[in-house]
């Protein structure tokens, strides 16, 4: 068994690292611009869960009356650049260290290269990892659901498709290439698409309410996972 996990929203809550973000962008608005860091918070959360992740900075700049492509640059640079504080889900934490203890663990997750090495930083995770698939690093082309990554690890391992498991949140992307090819699919119902309904062909082969209950579903395929 080759187990592989997604990052965001599965091992660790993805909004934490948001609005530590965007506390970033509402201290930089304060040092360089001179708006209270209180007031810009509560309002670029108030955009977030009215919009989405869009335009959050362009809004927050347009009231302000101080929009420019600059300025949003400097804000993307102070959301991508900030120090994360998080950690991973107990749950999360303790099938790390079971399946560590077991055999080499490999990660796949999408997102901007330098975000995403930084949370793996705060994370403390380059130990209990074989090997950390940041898929931007291999270009756009190669993020979910390209199956670029995955076949990385078929090559690294030689393992056979269905020796493999991916463990994800996100049916959008996660699953919808590794179906075919026979690869265990186990979504996790956390984060921001815990709610979703997908259909059959991008939804997992599994469904679980939470990492603890990730040994039971490996061993539908892998009994000696469950022990």
């Amino acid at each position: 068994m080759i187990l592989i996990f997604d990052l965001d929203d599965t091992l660790y809550d993805e909004s934490r690292f948001v609005d530590g973000g965007l506390k970033a962008v509402a201290g930089h608005g304060e040092v360089n611009w001179g708006w209270d860091a209180v007031e810009s918070l509560d309002r670029l959360r108030d955009i977030l869960a009215r919009e989405g992740r869009g335009k959050v900075f362009d809004q927050w700049l347009q009231g302000h009356d101080a929009w420019s492509r600059g300025r949003v640059r400097d804000c993307v640079r102070a959301y991508r650049n900030h120090s994360p504080d998080i950690a991973l889900f107990p749950a999360g934490r303790r099938m790390v260290d079971r399946y560590h203890a077991r055999g080499p663990l490999y990660l796949v997750t999408d997102g901007h290269k330098i975000v995403q090495r930084n949370k793996v930083n705060a994370l403390a995770l380059w130990y209990d990892f074989q090997r950390i698939f940041i898929t931007h690093r291999f270009g756009v082309a190669a993020a979910k659901p390209s199956t670029h990554c995955f076949e990385r690890i078929r090559a690294e391992t030689g393992c056979a498709w269905p020796d493999m498991v991916y463990v994800g949140d996100n049916p959008a992307k996660d699953f919808v290439n590794l179906n075919p090819l026979g690869v265990l699919t186990v979504r996790v119902l956390t984060g921001v698409h815990k709610n979703i309904s997908a259909t059959p062909s991008h939804d997992a082969l599994i469904t679980i309410p939470d990492l603890d209950v990730l040994p039971d579903a490996l061993a539908t395929r892998f009994p000696e996972a469950g022990i």
